[in-house]
């Protein structure tokens, strides 16, 4: 398994907007096709204004394979338009897990059935 750590640096105060429209628009859409969220924050010290997402994955064809599918889906194009103002950087990393350590899939509140 690998994991997708991406972070998107909000301007200041489009923090609530984001989610907002995550929560409304994206969450459902993007759970149809990425499976195994890890985990969804906000920054509290540090770097103010960012959000943080982990995504598991099996491996990176895995991955390439799921957010091509993604990036295809007419809702989540739309509901990239809305998000991508209130961005002004995006990150991505990709973390293998430590031969000790086993990832556990994240529960969302109000999350909708999604395809493996």
């Amino acid at each position: 398994m690998i994991i997708e750590h991406r972070t998107y640096t909000l301007h200041p105060g489009k923090t609530a907007t984001y989610f907002a429209l995550y929560t409304s628009e994206g969450l459902a859409v993007q759970l149809e096709y990425l499976p195994r969220p890890l985990g969804y924050f906000t920054t509290e010290l540090g770097t103010l204004n960012q959000v943080i997402h982990l995504w598991g994955y099996d491996d990176l064809n895995d991955r390439a394979r799921r957010r091509a599918l993604l990036k295809r889906d007419p809702r989540w194009v739309a509901y990239v338009d809305k998000i991508l103002p209130l961005m002004q950087n995006q990150e991505s990393k990709i973390l293998v897990p430590a031969s000790f350590y086993t990832p556990g899939v994240a529960h969302y509140e109000h999350a909708h059935e999604h395809i493996a």
